[in-house]
Protein backbone atom coordinates (compact mmCIF):
# COMPACT_ATOMS: atom_id res chain seq x y z
CA UNK A 1 0.00 0.00 0.00
CA UNK A 2 2.90 2.49 0.69
CA UNK A 3 4.68 1.69 -2.23
CA UNK A 4 1.57 2.46 -4.24
CA UNK A 5 1.08 5.92 -2.23
CA UNK A 6 -1.29 4.79 0.53
CA UNK A 7 0.01 6.06 3.81
CA UNK A 8 -0.20 2.92 6.24
CA UNK A 9 1.22 1.82 9.68
CA UNK A 10 1.25 -1.15 10.00
CA UNK A 11 4.05 -3.75 10.50
CA UNK A 12 3.77 -6.13 7.71
CA UNK A 13 4.75 -7.32 4.37
CA UNK A 14 2.79 -9.18 2.22
CA UNK A 15 4.05 -11.31 -0.05
CA UNK A 16 2.53 -13.32 -2.43
CA UNK A 17 4.82 -16.52 -3.85
CA UNK A 18 4.73 -19.18 -5.94
CA UNK A 19 3.66 -22.00 -4.64
CA UNK A 20 5.32 -24.89 -6.04
CA UNK A 21 8.02 -26.99 -4.50
CA UNK A 22 11.12 -25.77 -5.63
CA UNK A 23 9.69 -21.93 -4.96
CA UNK A 24 8.83 -22.78 -1.47
CA UNK A 25 12.19 -24.85 -0.64
CA UNK A 26 14.34 -22.00 -2.11
CA UNK A 27 11.76 -19.43 0.11
CA UNK A 28 12.23 -22.02 3.15
CA UNK A 29 16.17 -21.83 3.25
CA UNK A 30 16.02 -18.30 2.88
CA UNK A 31 13.85 -17.56 5.57
CA UNK A 32 16.52 -19.41 7.32
CA UNK A 33 19.29 -17.73 6.42
CA UNK A 34 17.32 -14.27 7.21
CA UNK A 35 16.28 -15.91 10.69
CA UNK A 36 12.62 -15.61 9.38
CA UNK A 37 10.17 -17.60 12.57
CA UNK A 38 6.57 -18.91 12.18
CA UNK A 39 4.44 -16.43 14.28
CA UNK A 40 2.27 -20.09 14.70
CA UNK A 41 4.51 -22.69 16.89
CA UNK A 42 5.10 -24.59 13.67
CA UNK A 43 8.55 -24.82 12.25
CA UNK A 44 8.62 -23.62 8.58
CA UNK A 45 8.55 -26.49 6.88
CA UNK A 46 4.76 -27.63 7.63
CA UNK A 47 4.52 -24.05 5.46
CA UNK A 48 6.03 -26.21 2.22
CA UNK A 49 3.31 -29.16 3.21
CA UNK A 50 0.25 -28.15 0.61
CA UNK A 51 -2.14 -30.38 2.33
CA UNK A 52 -0.99 -28.42 5.80
CA UNK A 53 -1.83 -25.24 3.91
CA UNK A 54 -4.89 -26.85 3.07
CA UNK A 55 -5.71 -27.59 6.70
CA UNK A 56 -5.51 -24.08 8.00
CA UNK A 57 -7.11 -22.83 5.08
CA UNK A 58 -10.24 -24.74 5.74
CA UNK A 59 -10.40 -25.30 9.32
CA UNK A 60 -8.50 -22.18 10.34
CA UNK A 61 -9.45 -19.55 7.84
CA UNK A 62 -6.10 -18.25 7.31
CA UNK A 63 -5.40 -15.97 4.71
CA UNK A 64 -1.56 -15.63 5.42
CA UNK A 65 1.45 -17.17 7.33
CA UNK A 66 3.29 -15.06 9.62
CA UNK A 67 7.24 -15.28 9.95
CA UNK A 68 9.08 -12.71 12.27
CA UNK A 69 12.29 -12.03 12.67
CA UNK A 70 14.50 -12.21 15.96
CA UNK A 71 14.41 -8.10 15.98
CA UNK A 72 11.01 -7.10 17.20
CA UNK A 73 11.06 -3.63 14.86
CA UNK A 74 11.28 -5.87 11.70
CA UNK A 75 8.23 -6.04 9.74
CA UNK A 76 6.42 -9.19 9.81
CA UNK A 77 6.22 -10.92 6.74
CA UNK A 78 2.72 -12.03 5.99
CA UNK A 79 2.77 -14.77 2.90
CA UNK A 80 -0.36 -15.21 1.28
CA UNK A 81 -1.57 -18.76 1.21
CA UNK A 82 -4.89 -18.90 -0.99
CA UNK A 83 -4.87 -15.79 -2.71
CA UNK A 84 -7.73 -15.29 -5.52
CA UNK A 85 -5.57 -14.64 -7.73
CA UNK A 86 -3.36 -16.82 -9.39
CA UNK A 87 0.55 -16.21 -9.31
CA UNK A 88 1.11 -16.45 -12.94
CA UNK A 89 -1.74 -13.83 -13.34
CA UNK A 90 -0.51 -11.33 -10.67
CA UNK A 91 3.62 -11.78 -11.73
CA UNK A 92 2.33 -10.70 -15.41
CA UNK A 93 0.66 -7.88 -14.45
CA UNK A 94 3.01 -6.37 -11.86
CA UNK A 95 4.39 -3.27 -11.44
CA UNK A 96 8.32 -2.72 -11.16
CA UNK A 97 9.64 -0.31 -8.73
CA UNK A 98 13.00 0.72 -7.42
CA UNK A 99 13.46 1.63 -3.89
CA UNK A 100 17.12 2.63 -3.68
CA UNK A 101 19.35 0.39 -5.74
CA UNK A 102 16.81 -2.52 -5.43
CA UNK A 103 14.34 -3.18 -8.54
CA UNK A 104 10.93 -4.95 -6.49
CA UNK A 105 7.63 -6.54 -8.18
CA UNK A 106 4.62 -4.93 -6.96
CA UNK A 107 1.11 -6.32 -7.30
CA UNK A 108 -1.23 -4.17 -9.90
CA UNK A 109 -3.85 -2.02 -8.30
CA UNK A 110 -6.41 -3.92 -9.50
CA UNK A 111 -5.16 -7.31 -8.07
CA UNK A 112 -4.70 -5.87 -5.07
CA UNK A 113 -8.54 -4.04 -4.76
CA UNK A 114 -9.28 -8.07 -5.66
CA UNK A 115 -7.19 -9.56 -2.82
CA UNK A 116 -8.44 -7.22 -0.26
CA UNK A 117 -12.07 -7.48 -1.53
CA UNK A 118 -11.88 -11.27 -0.60
CA UNK A 119 -10.38 -10.84 2.47
CA UNK A 120 -12.83 -8.22 3.16
CA UNK A 121 -11.10 -7.01 6.74
CA UNK A 122 -12.57 -2.90 7.96
CA UNK A 123 -8.90 -2.17 6.80
CA UNK A 124 -9.05 -3.78 3.75
CA UNK A 125 -12.36 -1.94 2.79
CA UNK A 126 -10.55 1.65 3.54
CA UNK A 127 -7.87 0.30 1.87
CA UNK A 128 -10.09 -0.07 -1.50
CA UNK A 129 -11.14 3.05 -1.53
CA UNK A 130 -7.80 4.59 -1.83
CA UNK A 131 -7.10 1.87 -4.59
CA UNK A 132 -9.67 2.66 -6.63
CA UNK A 133 -8.62 6.05 -6.41
CA UNK A 134 -5.56 5.53 -7.75
CA UNK A 135 -6.69 3.61 -10.32
CA UNK A 136 -9.17 6.21 -11.37
CA UNK A 137 -6.23 8.64 -11.54
CA UNK A 138 -3.94 6.51 -13.54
Amino acid sequence: MNLHGVPRMTMDIDLMLALDGENLSRFSQSSVELNLQPVLPVPISDFLDPIKRAGWINERHMLAFALRGSNPSTPTLDILINPVISFDAAYARRLIRNVGDTQISLAHVNDLIALKSAANRTQDQADILHLRKLSQDE
